[in-house]
């Protein structure tokens, strides 16, 4: 049965290898934050995140977050990194504070609308498929100055930055030409708008220290600080997320 001090080893691990990383690419450590991806896991292992000293959890879906977030100890800020439907944007919106997976010109309009609608001012990235994959979501590269005018014409949006994920490999260096991509995009994109995009969303348990060498902010830490994903559900019926999302609406 896993342990507090399992999870405390576990995330020293991570931190000396996070700071490590820091080093050697002359960055502080403040400019790397670590988000605790929690999906899967249930409300125990946030509380093991926020007392360990984590801010950021992680969620990949909508309707699990819904019913996990009020079982959960307070105070963490909450991220949607998984792929937004749009007929969830209204409960995500509610439950999150960042978006990192705006992932076309349609979905970012229809976001601008209910935050309108809602009086909310969500922080967006823009996911960008860099590597090409077909199986991937996200922008396409030539098709990102076109998302970033329509989302600085936004009142209640705040673009912040940038989303990828690089394809699936055993050896973390085969990431790194795709980090490098998405920070030139970046670079790029700043001089053009004379904008500050300062939040690139990039690395996970396998490469994420590759990822802070080429310009990470943020980091999508999972299974290095948990272990391995068990399938966390809610506890009875009337936790069931679907209800959980209809109340939300």
């Amino acid at each position: 049965m896993e342990t507090q001090s399992d999870f405390s080893i576990r995330l020293n691990e991570v931190q000396n290898r996070v700071q490590a990383a820091c080093q050697r690419s002359n960055r502080s450590l403040d400019d790397v934050e670590i988000i605790a991806v929690t999906k899967t896991h249930g409300p125990e292992v946030v509380r093991d995140a926020w007392e360990g000293g984590l801010r950021i959890m992680g969620e990949n879906r909508v309707q699990e977050a819904a019913a996990k977030m009020p079982q959960c100890v307070s105070g963490p800020d909450w991220h949607l990194i998984g792929h937004l439907q749009k007929n969830k944007i209204r409960p995500a919106l509610q439950l999150f504070s960042m978006l990192h997976s705006v992932d076309s010109l349609e979905l970012l309009t229809n976001i601008g609308r209910i935050a309108e609608e809602t009086s909310l001012s969500p922080s967006i990235l823009l996911e960008v498929n860099v590597s090409g994959e077909s199986s991937k979501f996200g922008l396409r590269p030539q098709n990102v100055q076109e998302v970033i005018e329509k989302a600085l014409s936004m009142r209640h949006i705040t673009l912040e930055g940038f989303m990828t994920m690089a394809p699936f490999s055993t050896n973390p260096e085969d990431s790194r030409p795709h980090f490098a991509r998405l920070r030139e995009l970046r670079d790029k994109m700043e001089a053009e708008f004379n904008a500050s995009f300062p939040r690139l969303s990039m690395g996970m348990s396998g490469d994420y220290e590759v990822a802070i060498e080429e310009g990470a902010t943020y980091v999508r830490i999972g299974t290095a600080l948990f272990g391995d994903r068990p399938k966390w559900k809610p506890q009875s019926a009337t936790e069931n997320c679907d209800e959980v999302i209809y109340t939300l609406d």
